[in-house]
């Protein structure tokens, strides 16, 4: 038996999801898995928190409509091009195709931090299912100023939501997607329904009287951003910068029997990013026109954003069932991708248990209502930080041979910390971070950029690494 085959027995007989080895053809899976997956986690939590932001941000009926249309299709297009084309040819996850380029030392930091932020991404998720289960228990509403747990029965909800969702991501990826696929039909009926049902509480009638909901744009509410054409655009394709030209996907993809299973993600991007942002922002229309509303505006303050009662005041229980389903169908896969993150620092431990262990950091940040109520920041942040990582991998496997360097350097040469790598990274998120705190560009802009100055900058110096000290055999 070779030694590729022992080391996937090994992973069958403990259980593992072959976080070390490229996944065999006998786990591959068709595309329909990925398309139940991507539909539930994109037609989800964050979908209630971020549709009020276009009304909040002032933007206008065409910047809403076409930015959203082109945002989401630059979106899909960077999945279907780059992570799915790349997970199926390598199927490795990130974090064992990141060590191999840059050296365990290195990847440590990385998993860490993305691991971490990803546990964040799924508590805010924990937030959001909280505000709907919290409704009949009569619990107060965290404000968008709250960072603090506001009570004992918000402290309970969350930590009995995390308890569940942690336990359905720790049973893998087949239980994942088999959550995912079971609940996002009810999702997206929900948000059709929600949809409807404001359309119908906002007196519409026809297409014009839609368009007259965002109409020409409106200044902004206190304390927000003004969106123009670009920010819409610009933001939708990169709200998850880190999954698709970040890279993080590789470990979702890599079981995909074709690469063409990364369409699916259509599914995500235009139920989930295009409708449901409408939707939501439709039901935060409604609760503008409250005296509730109307006296947060009158005093100078943006009302707050709470999802569970946004849905429960358009399709009552309905809609608290269909919050807090949204935000496990979230929370699930973002659990399960940062125990893979943990999983590369503590080898030693089962899938089982690191996957426990994002589940516990992802509940205890969702005590906290700060991460759901700045979750638009975040993820901009978020994708700024991490996606030029996806730049090194990307460059590497398109250009290794154009630019004369070796595949999978560190690995091939048997180093712990690639500086190519690091200096990559460093300079071109100190340059556009310092631009965009500088001149106050808005961070979604110079993501792109960084992006590919990340790329550019380790073929560079890969190139001065390398020379001299391998066989040019190795790179062919």
């Amino acid at each position: 038996m070779s030694e590729y085959n022992i080391e996937q027995e090994i992973e069958e007989i403990a259980g593992g999801e072959f976080e070390r080895t490229p996944v065999p053809q006998s786990k591959l899976k068709s595309w329909k898995s990925f398309l139940g997956m991507y539909a539930g986690e994109h037609a989800a939590g964050t979908e209630f928190m971020i549709g009020p932001l276009f009304l909040t941000a002032g933007v206008s009926a065409f910047d809403l409509i076409v930015g959203l249309l082109l945002g989401n299709l630059l979106a899909v297009l960077s999945w279907r091009f780059l992570t799915a084309k790349i997970a199926v040819e390598n199927r490795l996850t990130l974090y064992y195709q990141l060590e191999k380029i840059s050296g365990k030392k290195l990847v440590i930091g990385y998993n860490l931090a993305n691991g971490i932020l990803f546990c964040f991404l799924a508590g805010s998720m924990i937030t959001v299912s909280a505000t709907a289960v919290g409704i009949p228990f009569g619990m107060e509403m965290p404000k968008l100023t709250d960072t603090m747990p506001n009570g004992m029965t918000w402290v309970v909800i969350v930590l009995i939501l995390g308890a569940v969702i942690s336990l359905i991501a720790s049973k893998g990826y087949d239980t994942v997607s088999k959550a995912a696929n079971w609940m996002s039909p009810v999702i997206v009926l929900a948000f059709i329904a929600c949809g409807i049902v404001a359309l119908s509480q906002l007196g519409v009638k026809s297409f014009s009287d839609f368009w007259n909901i965002w109409g020409e744009g409106s200044e902004p509410f206190p304390g927000q951003l003004k969106y123009t054409f670009w920010h819409v655009l610009i933001w939708s394709w990169f709200a998850n910068a880190a999954m698709h030209i970040g890279m993080s996907d590789l470990s979702v993809f890599r079981f995909a029997k074709k690469e063409s299973s990364g369409w699916t993600t259509a599914a995500g991007m235009y139920v989930g990013h295009y409708m449901a942002w409408i939707a939501a922002a439709l039901l935060y229309a409604v609760y503008l026109k409250s005296p509730e509303a109307q006296a947060f505006l009158s005093s100078g303050e943006a009302p707050p954003v709470a999802p569970g009662p946004l849905a429960h005041n358009a399709i009552g229980i309905f809609g608290i069932i269909a919050v807090v389903l949204a935000g496990w169908t979230t929370a699930n896969p973002t659990i399960y991708r940062a125990g893979l993150a943990f999983q590369a620092i503590l080898p030693k431990l089962s899938t089982f248990w690191v996957t426990i262990l994002a589940g516990t950091v992802a509940t205890i940040a969702g005590l906290f209502p700060a991460f759901a109520m700045k979750l638009l920041g975040f993820v901009a942040l978020y994708g700024f930080i991490l996606a030029p990582f996806g730049a090194v991998i990307v460059f590497e496997h398109f250009y290794h041979k154009q630019a004369g360097i070796v595949k999978n350097y560190a690995e091939v040469a048997n180093i712990k910390f690639n500086k190519a790598v690091f200096f990559a990274w460093a300079i071109s998120f100190g340059l556009f971070y310092f631009i965009s705190v500088q001149f106050d560009v808005f961070l979604s802009f110079v993501t792109l950029p960084a992006w590919l100055l990340c790329g550019g900058l380790f073929l560079v110096f890969s190139r001065i690494i390398q020379k001299d000290k391998v066989s040019p055999s190795l790179n062919n």
